[in-house]
């Protein structure tokens, strides 16, 4: 019989959930948004940032303004220690979750990969 891929990946999640660097990064995320002056400051950078995504998936320019502004926004969220400290544990997540998903393709790269040789 043979594996049930979906009970695997729920037990990632289960075990996502339960990992040092998502309890740091949830705690983090509730200390901003339970200080409405950094989460204002947080909403503010994720809606620059998502806009920015936004027009460059739609191959849309960016203009300069909007350059100097994300990075006027960049400058104010690092300033602010619990922001700064949320963005880190981000990262690290981020990291870890790409290092997760570079496993779970390996067999699809081992056959695709091959092919390419």
């Amino acid at each position: 019989m043979g594996v049930n891929l979906y009970d695997v990946a729920y037990g990632v999640e289960k075990a996502i959930r339960e990992s040092d660097e998502f309890k740091q990064l949830k705690q983090l995320y509730d200390q901003v948004n339970n200080d409405q002056g950094a989460k204002k400051l947080f909403e503010s950078f994720r809606n620059i940032q998502l806009s920015l995504q936004q027009k460059q998936m739609m191959g849309e320019d960016i203009s300069q303004e909007e350059v100097e502004q994300a990075q006027r926004q960049v400058a104010l969220v690092q300033q602010h220690p619990t922001i700064a400290r949320l963005m880190e544990a981000e990262q690290r997540m981020s990291v870890v979750i790409g290092e997760l998903n570079q496993i779970m393709l390996k067999p699809l790269e081992e056959i695709y990969g091959s092919m390419q040789q």
